[in-house]
């Protein structure tokens, strides 16, 4: 019982952190009334890969189909938690916000990259293959889900590099707010901790594989 509280508290620690690490930066936005310094590549990145682990953690977490899939799998029960799908989803609409901001107060240099466009539509044509693929193919739909936790896992590890070779150009980090920085460092070693003591409780490591996206 210990251990699952502090699970809780893990995970709810983490919610809140990366839940709300969006907002110091939309409050800045609308302070300076500009989003001028802020990469529209990082935050198109950060979106897409919010929408993606927002359905990766639905289905996991109400998904009947894609629960028995999952324990096919791994003999056991996925370790996604209720604070992982609220975290998603309020990723998920505080990301949409940022993206709105960049229109109404975005300067006319700022414009989505060709290689950020690229990637994005890549990994959406990549999505409809796969979905294609399941349904055509009388597939697991599990493996659409793995899809897009795969794409939240590109996407996070690539998303700061836009705004940091930025930063580089202009020599300045005005533009970034940061308690982004520490409210994602902060959730993040959150979010693993919980991962890992998960596994421990429930004595199935491969759990950790089973969501590795939230690593």
């Amino acid at each position: 019982m210990l251990l699952d509280f502090f699970s809780d508290v893990l995970g709810w620690t983490y919610a809140i952190s990366l839940g709300f690490f969006l907002y110091p930066q939309i409050l800045w936005n609308w302070q300076r009334r500009s989003v001028r310094g802020l990469s529209i590549d990082f935050l198109t990145y950060s979106f897409v890969g919010f929408l993606c682990y927002s359905v990766f953690t639905l289905t996991f977490y109400l998904n009947n189909e894609i629960q028995e899939e999952y324990k096919r799998r791994h003999a056991s029960e996925n370790l996604v938690r209720f604070n992982d799908v609220i975290f998603a989803l309020h990723g998920a609409v505080a990301s949409l916000v940022l993206i709105i901001q960049t229109q109404v107060y975005r300067g006319s240099a700022q414009h989505l990259s060709t290689m950020a466009a690229f990637v994005t539509w890549l990994s959406i044509l990549g999505g409809i293959l796969v979905a294609a693929s399941v349904h055509y193919g009388n597939g697991e739909w599990i493996h659409l889900i793995y899809y897009l936790s795969a794409v939240k896992l590109a996407f996070d590890t690539i998303q700061y590099l836009p705004q940091a070779w930025l930063n580089y150009k202009r020599k300045s980090t005005r533009a970034l707010s940061c308690s982004l920085i520490t409210l994602t460092l902060v959730g993040g070693l959150c979010s693993i901790a919980q991962l890992v003591l998960d596994a421990y409780i429930e004595r199935d490591w491969s759990g950790i594989q089973g969501d590795a996206v939230k690593l």
